[in-house]
């Protein structure tokens, strides 16, 4: 886990950023570079008009799968830089699901077709054909079309990251687990048992994977997948001392 200013044993009353330090937590895009463009233009504008800090942007994984344009969404953000800002990329379930199949043979390349998959491998090219008779056929055809240095640059992503008294993550915790004994499984896929858990954690977690009509904020955790893909709709978390803002598509 990648920690950024080790937060306090116990979660305080308001939680709090370092000072001059600025940040900004991206929620699930799956694909849609066109909401991912809109939404780093609100940023970077939101950034320039506040004073000057120290500025992170910390994308919550699921860049890829279920929207159009996942291949041209890795590729803008390997590529893209905004300003002085410092990004940090988590690692969500989709993410692990690509990289398992880029790896195959074989290996989650059928379970991954079926939740989003497929439309990842049409934005890299990657023939109907292929996709719809699978084995031998799909994984050469994966292996040609994904480059190189999209498949380095997302086995890169983190699990989690730690900034003051927030922990971002994808998808969550496992309560009752110390922070650092974490497994990467829990931090990808959990859901019930974090959503449900009212607990103090120490921070406060900063997620996605689960999608909700709004932003959800709790005491222990704050949820910001508002379903993009789908809904049009993908949210940033502004963070800055103890102040939270909001910024959406």
């Amino acid at each position: 886990m990648l920690r950024w200013f080790k937060g306090r044993p116990k979660r305080p009353r308001t939680p709090q950023v370092p000072q001059d330090h600025r940040v900004y937590a991206v929620g699930d895009i799956h694909g849609r570079l066109d909401l991912l463009l809109e939404l780093m233009d609100k940023i970077e504008r939101d950034d320039a008009a506040r004073p000057q800090a120290k500025t992170h942007i910390v994308f919550l994984g699921d860049l890829i799968d279920r929207g159009p344009s996942s291949a041209q969404v890795v590729d803008y953000l390997l590529h893209c830089r905004t300003g002085s800002a410092i990004f940090h990329f988590i690692a969500g379930n989709h993410e692990e699901a690509l990289l398992d199949s880029v790896r195959g043979p074989h290996i989650g390349s059928e379970g991954w077709l079926s939740y989003g998959g497929c439309e990842t491998l049409l934005s890299y090219g990657v023939g109907a054909g292929a996709i719809a008779t699978g084995g031998i056929l799909l994984d050469s055809e994966i292996q040609a079309s994904i480059p190189a240095d999209h498949v380095d640059f997302i086995a890169g992503f983190n699990d989690s990251v730690q900034i003051g008294d927030y922990l971002f993550v994808h998808a969550g915790i496992r309560p009752s687990v110390p922070l650092d004994q974490q497994s990467s499984h829990d931090m990808r896929w959990i859901r019930e048992e974090f959503l449900g858990d009212e607990s103090d954690h120490g921070v406060v977690v900063v997620h996605g994977h689960t999608i909700s009509e709004k932003p959800e904020f709790r005491a222990n955790r704050i949820g910001i997948d508002t379903g993009a893909y789908r809904t049009g709709v993908l949210t940033a978390l502004g963070l800055e001392g103890s102040a939270q803002w909001l910024l959406s598509t």
